[in-house]
C-alpha cells in the first residue's frame, strides 16, 4: 500500500510540473530557418507560428513559389527543434518515474 501511495504522490508531482511546463512552453520560442536563412520564422515550443521574416530579395513576383516553399520549410524546421526541445524537457521532468511506453501526456 505504501508503494502505492508513493506512486499517486509521484503522479501528483508530475501533474504540478506538466502544468508548469505546459505554461512554460507558450513562452519559449524557437527559430527555423530555409534557403540560406533567407526565410525565418519562430514558432512557440507547442507549435504556434508566431513571426515569418522574408529577405527582400525573395519579394519579386516570378519568386513568389520559391517563397512560399521556403516558408513551409522554415517552419518544419522550428517545429523539428520545437519537438527535441520537448522531449528534452519530458525527458528532465519525468526522470525515474516509471511512465508506460508510447504514453503520451500532451
Amino acid at each position: 500500500m505504501a508503494d502505492f501511495m508513493g506512486l499517486m504522490k509521484q503522479a501528483a508531482e508530475l501533474k504540478t510540473k506538466m502544468e508548469a511546463m505546459q505554461a512554460e512552453l507558450d513562452q519559449i520560442e524557437v527559430e527555423g530557418a530555409a534557403g540560406g536563412g533567407m526565410v525565418r520564422v519562430k514558432i512557440t515550443a507547442k507549435g504556434e507560428l508566431k513571426t515569418v521574416t522574408i529577405d527582400p530579395s525573395l519579394m519579386k513576383p516570378e519568386d513568389k513559389e520559391i517563397a512560399e516553399d521556403l516558408i513551409v520549410t522554415a517552419h518544419a524546421d522550428a517545429r523539428r527543434k520545437a519537438e527535441t526541445l520537448l522531449q528534452e524537457k519530458m525527458k528532465n521532468l519525468t526522470g525515474g518515474l516509471p511512465l508506460p511506453p508510447g504514453l503520451k501526456l500532451f
